[in-house]
């Protein structure tokens, strides 16, 4: 890339996100020299001006986009060149190009092995007489065509040779630059998105019933229904097409591709007409229906994204019960509901069966729980919210040597995924898969963001049409999420496993597991220096990793902070001033709300990184996410029988759609709020209002059992 094609993206960059253009390069240089979307965030503030996480994200999805774009003028550039066809005219209509789409139109006369009917007729010898025709140079088209006729060639009649002109002509019109750009506007303002049920496979398409006659503006078009619409049509139920008023744009095309300046006569204009209807109707329609369908595809498939990544974000960042021994239960009926003990650590310490669902067994149940809890001293209890979860609870909390123990539900999503992963399988490999479960519903109670990074974001289910969407954006973006949450709460590097090492900051798989190997042989790592030590660790990943690895009780007090290692030298100066020694100093809010941070400004650290150690110094080590809160559903409600109209229950908000909430009232099947039910005031994005996990108060509306649908209102409890 030349510098002077840098200095335009960086500027249009800026443009885009209004940022300015030093902190946009400064953005560009970081990335380029290998240092990751949080370490920019969190310790290079003075540099980008204090972006967050989601404007430095867009800066680097910018770059990627218009760098693209460069490559792919200076690409078509070339290939114009080489048929010595590419004019001042042409070379600057690429360089103003902002989009590929405005791109493709330039090069779209210039593709090499394009099989059209104007090419035939071409090296048939028609181009003379359209020509003739379009710029009106003769009076009667069929007394021109005449001349044209040559059965060598393979013009049989003068009816074949208008047809290939008229083939020319369309193709030429098609080509044209400003019609394609008007008719695209044209669309993307006016056009319908419609659907209509294939008539034979009515009765296999009931599922897409309220898209059998569908219309609506597609600029409008919520993002669940384009991608419901989308979903008949790929399950070949539904008839996808993109409408518009044809007479507009058919007085479009001809306004903008037939000359003004030419007297046609009735016999030319009327050829032309016909040109322009099958021009429009064989060639632009098609084309510009599939970039339209393609269109609301990447807006529904980019907004269901972003729903998926809010509430992941949000599940990730649940409260932790914290390092507490734990009871977990995997419940079963038949089977039977596996138990298991688990330490502060998340450490197998114990497993076993209960059957609570057969009285003659129901006692050993007890015997069993009741042995686990003396011997371990139980500090909470976790069921999963499956299939007997409810009961299971209850008869938990009905146990009085568990009065005092918090029993909890927890969310089981993508527990059974783990359970046959190659992760669960490399850590217990003796063990069932029901017993892996269960170890994995404790670990969630105990840190949420540290079991649910062994799952596939994608089996937790907490987005919209996912399976619909592109799989590598949203497999992307979930990723990123990822990282923004496990750099967020940071990484205690004595404790963590290498699935969460893995998502570190400047970390890969590779370093992850050779972190574990060096404390497995070594044992708890001292201090972060001794990270250098790692096989594999070199400066550039320590200086990105660093900060968010916490090594607690260890050498120096600093590393148990989120204080990078390069600021240390200013805390010690801080110290030094304060007469506090540094282990003193740390958590004393008196001394710390006495230090003058403007005195210890330097060229490399400005406000923003001192006032960060400054609240690190207030509160060492802290967790961003909030403080667990025990919930419990409502009493006496344990299925969908037991619901009745007016009910007001206790929930959990699971999932967050375009269209509404979906919340958990412990009947083992969510009830849906739609989004006119959320709150007194209009609300056109549920996230607005509701966040995974959020507990709230909700009244049932309907039940209808045989569907097993539940609705529910937030804003009439």
């Amino acid at each position: 890339m030349k510098k002077n094609d840098d200095v335009k993206i960086i500027k249009s960059i800026s443009d885009a996100l209004n940022v300015p253009v030093k902190n946009i390069q400064a953005v560009i240089t970081l990335f380029n020299e290998g240092s990751t979307v949080p370490f920019i965030a969190r310790y290079r503030k003075e540099l980008t001006g204090s972006l967050d996480e989601t404007v430095i994200q867009a800066v680097k999805e910018k770059y990627d986009f218009f760098e693209k774009l460069e490559k792919r003028k200076l690409y078509i550039k070339e290939v114009i060149g080489k048929k010595d066809s590419l004019t001042p005219e042409i070379a600057h209509n690429i360089d103003k190009s902002e989009t590929l789409a405005e791109l493709e139109d330039i090069y779209l006369p210039y593709k090499s092995g394009r099989k059209t009917r104007a090419k035939a007729a071409k090296e048939k010898g028609l181009q003379g007489l359209a020509d003739g025709i379009f710029f009106g140079k003769i009076m009667n088209p069929e007394e021109e065509a005449s001349k044209y006729v040559n059965a060598e060639k393979g013009v049989n009649s003068i009816d074949e040779a208008l047809k290939g002109a008229s083939d020319i002509i369309a193709e030429i019109i098609n080509e044209n630059i400003d019609v394609r750009k008007q008719l695209r506007e044209f669309y993307e303002k006016t056009s319908l998105l419609t659907s209509s049920v294939i008539k034979k496979k009515m009765d296999e398409a009931v599922k897409f019933r309220d898209y059998f006659d569908y219309s609506e503006k597609s600029s409008k078009a919520a993002a669940h229904r384009i991608l419901a619409v989308l979903r008949g049509k790929n399950s070949s139920f539904l008839t996808v097409k993109i409408a518009v008023d044809e007479e507009r744009a058919l007085s479009m095309i001809k306004r903008t591709a037939l000359s003004r300046n030419i007297n046609y006569t009735s016999a030319c204009y009327s050829f032309l007409e016909a040109s322009v209807k099958d021009s429009y109707s064989r060639l632009l329609h098609p084309s510009l229906e599939n970039e339209e369908i393609s269109a609301l595809r990447e807006k529904a498939d980019e907004a269901s994204i972003n729903i998926f990544s809010e509430n992941l974000k949000n599940l990730l960042l649940e409260s932790p019960f914290g390092n507490k021994a734990v009871i977990a239960v995997d419940p079963g009926i038949r089977t039977g509901s596996k138990v298991v003990c688990i330490d502060e650590t998340g450490k197998l310490l114990d497993s076993g069966v209960i059957f609570l669902f057969d009285d003659k067994k129901r006692e050993n149940g007890v015997d069993i729980i009741k042995r686990f809890n003396d011997k371990y001293n139980i500090q909470a209890a976790a069921v999963g919210n499956g299939t007997g979860g409810r009961e299971v609870l209850d008869f938990l909390k009905s146990l009085s040597f568990l009065s005092d123990v918090p029993c909890l539900l927890v969310n089981e999503s993508g527990a059974s995924v783990y359970s046959a992963s190659e992760n669960a399988r490399r850590e217990f490999s003796d063990l069932d898969l029901t017993i892996r479960g269960a170890v994995s519903i404790g670990r969630r109670l105990q840190d949420p963001l540290s079991e649910l990074i062994k799952i596939d974001p994608r089996s937790i289910g907490v987005g919209q049409y996912q399976h619909d969407v592109n799989q590598k954006k949203l497999s992307s973006a979930l990723d990123d999420v990822v990282i923004s949450c496990v750099n967020q709460v940071g990484v205690d590097l004595n404790s963590c496993g290498p699935e969460l090492l893995n998502y570190v900051s400047g970390l890969n798989s590779t370093l992850a597991e050779n972190i574990v190997d060096y404390r497995n042989e070594n044992g708890k790592f001292k201090n972060r220096n001794e990270l250098l030590k790692v096989k594999g660790m070199g400066e550039k990943s320590f200086q990105q990793a660093a900060g968010f690895l916490k090594v607690k009780g260890g050498d120096n007090p600093l590393d148990s902070s989120s204080v990078h290692p390069e600021s240390y030298g200013i805390v010690y100066r801080i110290a030094e001033d304060s007469g506090e020694p540094i282990e003193k100093l740390i958590g004393n809010r008196e001394a710390v709300s006495k230090i003058r941070i403007e005195n210890y400004v330097t060229e490399k650290t400005g406000l923003p990184t001192l006032k960060d150690i400054i609240n690190e110094l207030e509160k060492p080590g802290r967790d961003p996410r909030k403080e667990y809160e025990v919930f419990s559903y409502t009493e006496g409600i344990n299925s969908i029988d037991d619901l009745e109209a007016g009910l007001v229950l206790s929930g959990t908000v699971t999932n967050i759609t375009a269209f509404g909430a979906f919340v958990d009232i412990g009947v083992h099947q969510d009830g849906l709020v739609h989004k006119s039910r959320i709150a007194d005031a209009f609300v056109n994005d549920p996230a607005d209002f509701l966040k995974v996990n959020q507990k709230v108060k909700v009244k049932v509306l309907e039940v209808d059992i045989d569907r097993k649908r539940i609705s529910l209102s937030i804003r009439d409890a």
